[in-house]
């Protein structure tokens, strides 16, 4: 019979290696975090380092409250799923529940838009590649008015893996027609039972009790992060260290507010043909070594969250920070390596450095020094025990390997196939303006810059040929720079990005140029 492996438990290993994370941050007058470490009964250690708010000099603490972005998932996951009143099934449709839903998008199971496989274009990805910045604000109703006005998808459902917020907004959304609000099952049976202060804020600019600032890092200096997306239960649950640490002390127990919710979320899921995924309800699977881990990150402008269980020891780690730069799932996964003494596999830069396509369609891959970039979303590489390059991610997984000059392998469980980039002078052929009519926006082509929005606030970006009708952008977008490819076929042109690719921009042929008289 085959036993499993049992590493030991090195409290005062990880509590070191935690230091080691948030020493870092403790540079005059900047932002930080903080890491824990704990057993399903009681914390075991902290550490902290770097400011809460750098109006008033505060320390950063596990007191401090932040924005946990997607670390809502698996915690609205397990309200609407197991402690509503909702009935709701994941083998439901979105369509059944939401009729206004159009195409395909109507088709896609509760399921599917909880685990990553239904191919829903993420809101705040559509709205950045049609020109609306990261600081305007929407409203929720219109925002479902925008997805149900079209219902394409990313790619058919349950074929691959691709990381979308969209999916929770749509179930909220359910429950809202419904009459069942998220924050008041968040304070029934998480908050009050635990007497923790979980709140779910709808928008960036309701008032939170205590909640620090998040900041980015400018040239000239740090910055108040701000953004104006309706946040939905992807991403609005706000708390301190300490109440993240208590409600996942609770899962870990299986006990309470926390009872057989990780039973539940971890569950295998599966794409339409068998193949399991690492992604469950709002939930990740990984490994250490042979310790199977359980956890999630999240990422608000100058927010970063993250944590990881070990169920079979009942031990975890958990992270937040108030700054953009923070690398929170590398850090915890050091964290957890040093507590479980169990060594990550070593970084690879078995992949040629380059930019690579695909052939079939308009899909690109950059490699820079063991880091793998897929349709602008980067991944950390690992050598993997067949010889492959690995991430460990479980949303966006990767297992890679040159074939003579070509990559290829498999991202988001599907089979890709990439070749070298070999760039070609299409820019006299698609100068002047697109539009895309369904919402009315625009961009320029003026040389090799593609430019879009009105006024002061328009931006420009360089575009760099990768070949066959394709050319890449990288614009700013706030604290971000956002990349994505512009594909062309005769009057249309494919606008595609990590996690959007269903928008279609049109030659606008009715422009009138004024030009001067003599």
């Amino acid at each position: 019979m085959r036993t499993s492996i049992v590493t030991s438990i090195n409290w005062q290993a990880g509590i070191s290696a935690a230091k080691k994370v948030t020493d870092r941050w403790n540079q005059p007058g900047e932002p930080g975090g903080a890491i824990t470490l704990f057993d399903s009964t009681s914390l075991k250690g902290e550490a902290c380092g770097g400011l809460a708010n750098l109006t008033t000099n505060e320390p950063f603490s596990i007191e401090s409250v932040v924005r946990y972005a997607s670390v809502t998932k698996h915690i609205f996951a397990t309200l609407a799923l197991l402690r509503s009143d909702a009935g709701l099934s994941t083998d439901d449709t979105l369509g059944q529940h939401l009729p206004q839903l159009k195409g395909p998008m109507a088709k896609v199971t509760i399921g599917q838009a909880l685990d990553m496989t239904a191919g829903l274009p993420d809101v705040r990805e559509t709205l950045s590649l049609l020109g609306i910045s990261v600081y305007n604000a929407t409203d929720a109703d219109a925002l479902i008015d925008f997805l149900a006005s079209d219902g394409s998808l990313n790619f058919a459902a349950g074929s691959e893996i691709s990381y979308s917020n969209t999916g929770y907004r749509l179930v909220e959304t359910i429950l809202k027609q419904k009459g069942i609000l998220f924050e008041d099952l968040l304070q029934q049976h998480i908050a009050k039972p635990l007497d923790i202060a979980f709140h779910a804020p709808e928008t960036w600019f309701d008032i939170v009790p205590n909640l620090v600032p998040g900041y980015w890092k400018s040239q000239t200096g740090w910055q108040t992060s701000a953004a104006g997306l309706h946040l939905s239960a992807s991403g609005s649950l706000t708390g301190s260290l300490r109440s993240l640490s208590g409600w996942l002390q609770s899962l870990l127990a299986d006990v309470g507010p926390g009872e057989g919710v990780l039973k539940h979320l971890s569950q295998l899921r599966f794409l339409t043909n068998g193949t399991p995924t690492a992604y469950g309800l709002g939930i990740t699977h990984s490994k250490i070594g042979e310790n199977q881990l359980l956890g999630h990150g999240g990422s608000h402008a100058g927010y970063k969250t993250y944590f990881l269980l070990d169920p079979q020891r009942k031990v975890g780690v958990a992270l937040v920070s108030n700054r953009e730069d923070t690398a929170s799932y590398s850090a915890l996964l050091d964290v957890m390596s040093a507590l479980l003494e169990t060594p990550l596999p070593a970084r690879s830069t078995a992949l040629v450095d380059g930019l690579y396509t695909s052939l079939a369609e308009p899909y690109w891959l950059s490699v820079d020094n063991g880091v793998a970039s897929y349709l602008g979303a980067s991944e950390n590489l690992y050598q993997g025990e067949d010889g492959s390059s690995v991430s460990l991610s479980a949303h966006l997984p990767m297992r890679l390997k040159m074939n003579g000059t070509a990559i290829e392998g498999e991202i988001g469980l599907a089979r890709r196939y990439f070749i070298p980039a070999e760039p070609n002078d299409c820019l006299p052929m698609i100068q002047g303006r697109w539009f895309h009519p369904e919402s009315k926006a625009a961009f320029d082509i003026e040389g090799d810059e593609l430019k879009m929005g009105i006024g002061p606030l328009r931006a420009s970006g360089k575009m760099v040929s990768i070949g066959q009708g394709r050319l890449l952008v990288n614009m700013p977008d706030g604290p971000w720079q956002k990349s994505f490819c512009l594909y062309f076929q005769g009057y249309d042109v494919h606008v595609i990005s990590n996690r959007s690719r269903v928008l279609i921009f049109r030659r606008d042929e009715c422009r009138i140029s004024w030009e001067p008289t003599a």
